[in-house]
Order: C-alpha cells, then sequence, then structure tokens
C-alpha cells in the first residue's frame, strides 16, 4: 500500500480491489455468515476511508481519495451489463449547480416559500411526460421523484385512498418493491402467475378477480419486468376486468414503466400507454434509460385525485401531496437538460440503437450454443446463467435462480458485446473440461425452444 504525504499528515491510497462497490454473490445469508462476510471483505477497505480525524481532513488528501476511486469506477464501468442504469452521459455543463443546495419541497405547481428551487424545470419535465402519455396539461398532477419504487409507492398509495378496501393484483414476475408496498400499506396483495414472457397471465387474472369481485381492484402492470422484460398487455387486462363485471368506478391500473415506460412510445406497434385509455397512474425512472448519474423518477397521476392526500404546510407555503419532505432540485434540471439535450428524434434513435445490440447479443449467443430469449420490443436479453459467480460478479450481471440477464443501453457497445460473449464461451470450455458443467435447462424460465440444454438441443434436430 502506497502512501501520500499530506501537511502534518500520512494517508493511505487504497488499492483497487479495496475500491471497489461491496458486491455480494449470495444475499440470503445467516447473521453470523454476515458478519463474517464483512469482516472478511470489507472492514479492511472501509477502515482505509473511515473518517476519524478530528480536525478535518486536507483537500490534496481528499482529491487523492477521489481520484482514486473514479479511475477504479472507470475500470469497472467497461464490464457494466446487467442493471438498467445507463452511463452514456455527460452533465458538466450542470457543475455549476452544484454550489447551490435546490430544494423542492412541496407541490411543483404550487411553489414554496423555500427559494431555491428548481420547480419551473420540474414543471416542464412532468408537461413533457404528459404529453407523451397523453394526458392533458388541467387534468394531470405529478412529481419528481426518487425513484421508480417513490413512484410505486405515491401511486398505489393513491390507489388504496380510492379504494381503502381494495385488493392488490400484480404478476409474480413484478419489481420486488410492489411487494414491499403492500407490507408497507398492510394491503390485500394477490400474486398473478406470469407468462414465459414475464407478463401477467390474464387467464390468472380473471380467475383472481372473480374470485373477490365484492372487492375493488388495484392493479399494477408492469411495462417491461425487471428480469425478463416482459410487457404487462394493458388492452388485455382492460378487457379482463370489463369481462368480470368491474366498472371503471371498481378498479384502479397503476403502470409501473421503470424502464420501457419512456422507451415503448418511441416503437412503432408497441404498446401504447395513454391515459386516454382507463389507467391511474405511470411511473419511470429517470436513472435508467435516460442516464441520469443518481437516482430519479417522473410520476403522473389524475389531477382529480390529490385532494385526497394533499395537506396545506404554511411552514414552506405549499401543499404536501408527495410521499417524501425535502425534494432533490438537482433531479428535475438533470431529467431536464437530458431530455432537452437529445429531442424527440435522438430519444428514438437511442431507443432503436438500443433494440437492434440486444438482438445483436441475443443472435451472437445463440450462434454459440447459449440459451437465451429476448422478448419483443425489449432490450433485456436473457440467457442461462453462468457456471462461475465470479464471471457473473465480473461482467455485473443481473440473476435469478438459473437465468440471468444483460440490459443493452446506450453506453453498451458492440466491442463489449463481443468480448462478453467471447469470455463465456472461453468460461464455458473450462467449465465443461471437469465434466460437472453441462449448460442448465432453462426451458421452465423461458420456454424450451430458447433452451440450448441436451435435452432441448437434440429434441430440435429431429
Amino acid at each position: 500500500m502506497e502512501s501520500l504525504e499530506g501537511s502534518n499528515m500520512t494517508m493511505a491510497i487504497i488499492p483497487d480491489a479495496e475500491m471497489l462497490p461491496t458486491v455480494v454473490g449470495n444475499a440470503k445469508l445467516s447473521g453470523e455468515e454476515r458478519h463474517a462476510n464483512i469482516h472478511e471483505e470489507d472492514i479492511n477497505r472501509l477502515t482505509n476511508i473511515a473518517i476519524t480525524q478530528c480536525i478535518g481532513e486536507t483537500d490534496a488528501n481528499l482529491d487523492a481519495v477521489i481520484t482514486h476511486y473514479v479511475e477504479t469506477i472507470n475500470k469497472y464501468n467497461l464490464r457494466n451489463l446487467g442493471y438498467p442504469t445507463n452511463q452514456d452521459f455527460n452533465y458538466e455543463a450542470l457543475a455549476p449547480l452544484l454550489q447551490f443546495h435546490l430544494n423542492n419541497a412541496g407541490d411543483p405547481f404550487l411553489g414554496s416559500s423555500f427559494s431555491l428551487n428548481s420547480m419551473t424545470f420540474e414543471v416542464s419535465v412532468l408537461d413533457w411526460f404528459a404529453k407523451l402519455w397523453e394526458i392533458e396539461k388541467d387534468q394531470y398532477w405529478g412529481y419528481i421523484t426518487t425513484g421508480g419504487t417513490e413512484g410505486n409507492l405515491h401511486g398505489i398509495l393513491v390507489a388504496r385512498e380510492q379504494f381503502p378496501d381494495g385488493i392488490l393484483y400484480t404478476s409474480q414476475d413484478s419489481h420486488y418493491s410492489i411487494f414491499k408496498i403492500a407490507r408497507m400499506y398492510r394491503m390485500q396483495c394477490v400474486k398473478v402467475g406470469s407468462l414465459l414472457s414475464g407478463e401477467i397471465d390474464c387467464v390468472e387474472l380473471e380467475a383472481s378477480l372473480l374470485s373477490h369481485k365484492d372487492k375493488p381492484a388495484i392493479i399494477n402492470l408492469n411495462i417491461g419486468t425487471t428480469l425478463k422484460g416482459g410487457i404487462d398487455d394493458l388492452d388485455l387486462v382492460i378487457q379482463t376486468l370489463d369481462k368480470c363485471g368491474f366498472t371503471r368506478d371498481q378498479f384502479y391500473i397503476h403502470c409501473d414503466g421503470a424502464l420501457f415506460g419512456i422507451m415503448l412510445p418511441f416503437i412503432n406497434q408497441a404498446l401504447r400507454i395513454s391515459f386516454k385509455k382507463p389507467i391511474d397512474s405511470v411511473t419511470i425512472s429517470g436513472h435508467k434509460f435516460l442516464g441520469c448519474p443518481s437516482p430519479c423518477g417522473v410520476l403522473i397521476t389524475r389531477l382529480k385525485y390529490i385532494n385526497a392526500l394533499s395537506r396545506d404546510v404554511e411552514y414552506i407555503a405549499s401543499r404536501d401531496a408527495t410521499i417524501t419532505g425535502s425534494r432533490s432540485g438537482h433531479a428535475p434540471i438533470l431529467l431536464w437538460y437530458a431530455l432537452k439535450k437529445r429531442g424527440l428524434i435522438g430519444l428514438e434513435n437511442e431507443v432503436h440503437e438500443c433494440i437492434t445490440n440486444a438482438r445483436y447479443l441475443l443472435n451472437q449467443l445463440r450462434d454459440a450454443g447459449i440459451g437465451a430469449m429476448l422478448n419483443e420490443f425489449s432490450n433485456i436479453v436473457v440467457f442461462e446463467r453462468p457456471f462461475d459467480d465470479h464471471f457473473t460478479r465480473r461482467w455485473n450481471l443481473a440473476s435469478n435462480e438459473n437465468i440471468a440477464h444483460v440490459v443493452v443501453l446506450k453506453h453498451i457497445t458492440i466491442e463489449m458485446l463481443d468480448t462478453f460473449v467471447h469470455e463465456f464461451i472461453q468460461k464455458r470450455s473450462i467449465w465443461s473440461k471437469d465434466g460437472h458443467f453441462q449448460p442448465p435447462c432453462i426451458a421452465s424460465d423461458v420456454g424450451s425452444k430458447n433452451c440450448a440444454c441436451s435435452i432441448h438441443s437434440l429434441s430440435r434436430n429431429y
């Protein structure tokens, strides 16, 4: 470990291995195992950046730590494939704003008594999304959230306020936040089965609705499931509700469009997300497709629902209708900048580039004999989980049981995909040599036609 001479003190330079983010291969650890895991892997790293100086650290030493961390993260980012966080962005033009604390506490449409806010930018962003999802300015309300989970929290809270005894229906492939929200709000939640694509099974949804016809239905729809990118069929769900006898005043539909909510409007023949249909709220994440450098999101709902949630707050001379009190004033400007700089044509081009590169990866994997699936209108390529957890962590892949995925966003180049597939093929060859590795059967996850195990590979040859 090198040392850096500072004024009256010595500061350790932290090796790359100790600066990398903490990553665990298996989150299901007991208390003792968790303690042991932290002790063995993290204590050294944490003590090297521990805040221990009573008199404060010098700027030179602080700069050295941050510079080294940036170098390390840049290396890590070269293989960042598995999570939906677009890294292709440049917000240097907004650096002067870091001199200010910007706080958007309160209702963005009313403003607040705290003058250092960016609510003008916030409303501009909200108006853009309202137009995208086809709702008139005088018919909607919304705000910039901390991300998709807060958007889900708000959308489902609005639903519960409308229907206190309503039952929440959501597919088994829904984001984990939906089930957490059901627990937080103490709501009855019906977990509906999914098709192989990941989208909700409307046959099973119909049976569940008919079993609970005496209570209103609160439907969470996934506009792109987390793992497979399955898109719930909004139109079929609406038909199913009608078929089961639920009138418009007996259901609420929340659309979790964290990633795809901003992508689908730019794809011909894709599902149309529109408030002209009987939906009630939509949320997206700003740090996913758009690539904001910190978590943020957008929530749009119908204005008529908000009075039930709102309370006037004299301290900020505004109305409280959001989940959090203080809200980032920088996030709306980041979103505004991302949308303004790209324009509609730029966004459309990025969407199609991601979809095209996802298809490229799918073909490369299949050509290599690796089981893989890509849903229509999706940029999430699902494939057999690598045998080696080290390889999975090296490429920052998200995985669940026998499958893993790559989310193809703007920062992921063809060269990155080629390198990934090449390494995957090499690793499979090494794993096969010891005689213990066989391609896993993922037919139950993605269908037999997308599985490359020995049974399904053979069956396709006959």
